[in-house]
């Protein structure tokens, strides 16, 4: 089976980047396509961290205080350590540079600030290229606990079983019926949390409101569209919440709710 066709993409993928906040976009955007991402914000620490494991994909900025990239990648080159596809960042670099680094075996550069289609396109391309080259992997042996040397974090692949057990679980837990359109499925979502916090709230249409983040007349209008039932509690605690004014009266006519 082709490596893109993989429910699960999972790769450990390598950021080197000296900018704290390129790191953590990054790390940020692969985590969510499912990837286990290590970050290293120098040349020595990419060193460290190359030489206990071998990720399986290398993003490689160019610029870099102590070591630019380019060096970082001739000494990977010359010690035979170019093992995983490097992919080259920069927003300053020259096409001479970018030439370089190509030459020396990058597959790819990013020109920054990153299009995210491109990052996400160069990864994928990445990883396929670095899965033709090694071929499939094979599991660990039982009991050798090969992670526990490895400096590359690890995550279990997230059952679709599970992840569907856990949603039907929720649905059934809040009684909402998740087969139905989204329109309707979020009307019966409201519908549960107000009737909830109505009763957690003794039926105080203002501590409803403010917890909700709504105006009152807001409020009332929307709990008449989900057609949630106030009944006389409500209409109590509405007196508790707004006294009448000395001199103003203090009844109210059948049904008035201010």
């Amino acid at each position: 089976m082709p490596f893109d066709a993989l429910e699960v993409p999972m790769a450990n993928i390598l950021v080197v980047d000296d900018e704290i906040g390129i790191r953590e976009l990054l790390s940020e955007i692969l985590s969510d396509e499912g990837h286990v991402v290590t970050t290293a914000e120098s040349a020595a620490t990419a060193r460290e961290i190359r030489h206990q494991a071998t990720p399986d994909l290398i993003l490689l900025d160019i610029w870099m205080p102590d070591t630019d990239g380019v060096t970082l990648l001739k000494e990977w080159v010359a010690g035979g350590q170019l093992t995983a596809p490097v992919i080259m960042m920069s927003g300053h670099a020259t096409l001479e540079t970018a030439g370089e680094a190509t030459r020396l075996g990058a597959l790819d550069f990013l020109e920054k600030p990153i299009a995210l289609a491109r990052l996400l396109g160069a990864v994928r391309n990445g990883l396929d290229q670095g899965q033709r080259l090694r071929g499939p992997r094979t599991a660990p042996a039982a009991g050798q606990g090969a992670e526990e040397s490895s400096p590359l974090r690890t995550r279990p692949v997230p059952s679709e079983a599970g992840a569907r057990d856990r949603g039907t679980q929720t649905a059934q837990a809040l009684a909402i019926n998740l087969d139905q359109p989204l329109r309707e499925a979020r009307d019966q979502f409201e519908r549960v949390y107000f009737e909830y916090q109505l009763s957690k709230e003794s039926y105080s249409m203002t501590r409803v409101a403010d917890r909700a983040g709504l105006e009152r007349t807001h409020l009332y209008r929307k709990l008449k569209q989900l057609g949630v039932e106030l009944g006389r509690g409500a209409r109590r605690a509405e007196r508790f919440d707004n006294p009448p004014v000395p001199g103003q009266g203090t009844t109210a006519g059948p049904g008035h709710d201010e």
